[in-house]
């Protein structure tokens, strides 16, 4: 990923956040003005109920006083000399729909219903299945919902004697009307186009700050990220030298185990552990002294020793550097073998990282198959041979059969081709599975 391309890259990001946060702001603030305005009609509502049933407790109180049980009759005689009394009320939210009486056992006194209202049935039914609780003299009830789509109120009061003993309880149905709720639609638009515009105004006014901002962090980003390659990449080469091998090891064994990463579906953070350690592998190395490294003839079981010491000595190293820890897998692994025999800890099938254990595939192949001052190149046939000896004791059966796979095509590629090829792929790769990330800079 190129400086510009990720620049792009952040200022994209950084535009879906912006939209982003504009739905959400916008989502927010229309459920507030509609939880809003139905919480004022709720008020009105309220007010409007305890108002009337007020002044209707203060009309039927005698009959109230009466030991006798409350007559249905009477109640709607009360009620229709009270209408005609104070009028009927218009409210322009809607309307009271249901009017219904109960004594204090529970039993329906009085039944008033506006049947011209087309959800009636459903407000009976909500009704007849509400539990209406036990109120005091000064207490109230309220619940809203909706009904067939429609918004309705539901108050319960009490009906109080002189004695300002509740008696009875009143419960009134009101439907929220057409209007009110074209209002409330209204208020929620006007909501969102007033959030929406405000949110673009603080964006268009600050963005530009920002993405200077952002500019200058992804271009430090980009830096520090091909500084922190760069020396991975040197110190991948100092090792090669100091080992009298050359570059063109390192590259390709990193090629081979990506390709061996990919094919076996290793995810692409783990990928990027093994490139690392692909790279600073043999970094430990630098810590042996030449008569053991360079020794031309076999190693003694005391040089054999300290040898076995650079994985160590590599675990040290990459300790020093947070950015470099995650190479350890295979840094510490690689000479690990499947059925245990393998040092510095004599792990064993899956306790052996998936890195290392692929690590472990390719780095032989590419000893078998490279030229060294010591040893022409093996033919691929006898290379693959050993690999395959190795089967259950040196390597993974399952990621040496995906390696099976992928080898002749790398091998064709790669092998014995000189440091150009295998350097440009590598490039590739890092920048593929490190520099792409670096355009997540708000994720």
């Amino acid at each position: 990923m190129t400086s510009s391309s990720l620049h792009s890259s952040v200022h994209r990001v950084l535009l879906l956040r912006l939209a982003a946060a504009t739905i959400i702001l916008s989502l927010l603030f229309a459920a507030l003005a509609f939880y809003t305005d139905q919480r004022r009609i709720e008020r009105e509502v309220v007010d409007l109920a305890r108002l009337r049933v007020s002044q209707f407790n203060q009309y039927v109180r005698d009959s109230l006083d009466t030991a006798e049980p409350l007559s249905t009759a009477t109640l709607n005689q009360k009620l229709d000399e009270f209408i005609d009394k104070t009028g009927e009320v218009n409210v322009s939210g809607g309307k009271f729909v249901l009017v219904r009486i109960y004594d204090q056992t529970g039993t329906r006194v009085l039944d008033r219903a506006d049947d011209s209202y087309e959800s009636m049935p459903a407000v009976k039914s909500a009704v007849d299945a509400a539990t209406i609780p036990a109120l005091a003299a000064d207490d109230f009830h309220v619940v809203t919902r909706r009904l067939e789509g429609l918004p309705v109120v539901g108050v319960a009061l009490p009906l109080a004697n002189s004695a300002n003993e509740v008696v009875a309880r009143v419960v009134g149905v009101f439907a929220v009307s057409a209007e009110a709720i074209d209002g409330i639609r209204g208020n929620i638009l006007r909501t969102l186009a007033y959030v929406v515009g405000l949110v673009i105004a603080t964006a268009l006014a600050i963005y530009p700050i920002i993405g200077r901002l952002l500019d200058r962090l992804s271009r430090q980003t980009v830096r520090l990220l091909d500084s922190n390659l760069e020396i991975l990449q040197v110190l991948g080469s100092a090792i090669a030298k100091r080992d009298s091998d050359t570059d063109a090891h390192n590259y390709r064994v990193s090629v081979y185990s990506v390709r061996l990463a990919e094919t076996t579906g290793l995810p692409r953070d783990e990928i990027q552990s093994l490139i690392k350690g692909a790279l600073l592998h043999d970094v430990g190395k630098l810590a042996i002294r030449d008569n053991v490294l360079l020794k031309q003839g076999k190693l003694t079981n005391d040089e054999f020793s300290i040898m076995k010491t650079h994985v160590e000595h590599g675990l040290e190293i990459t300790a020093r550097a947070r950015w470099l820890e995650d190479a350890n897998p295979v840094v510490g692994g690689h000479h690990e073998k499947f059925d245990g025999a393998g040092y510095p800890d004599g792990l064993r099938g899956e306790d052996i990282p998936v890195a290392a254990r692929i690590f472990a595939i390719t780095d032989v192949f590419d000893a078998l198959t490279s030229r060294r001052p010591y040893k022409a190149p093996m033919p691929f046939d006898e290379a693959m041979e050993i690999l395959e000896s190795g089967r259950g004791s040196h390597f993974d059966p399952a990621l040496l059969d995906a390696f099976c796979g992928i080898a002749r095509n790398l091998y064709d590629n790669f092998s014995d081709k000189g440091d150009d090829k295998p350097r440009r792929q590598l490039e590739s790769m890092i920048d593929e599975y490190f520099k792409r990330d670096a355009g997540d800079l708000l994720a």
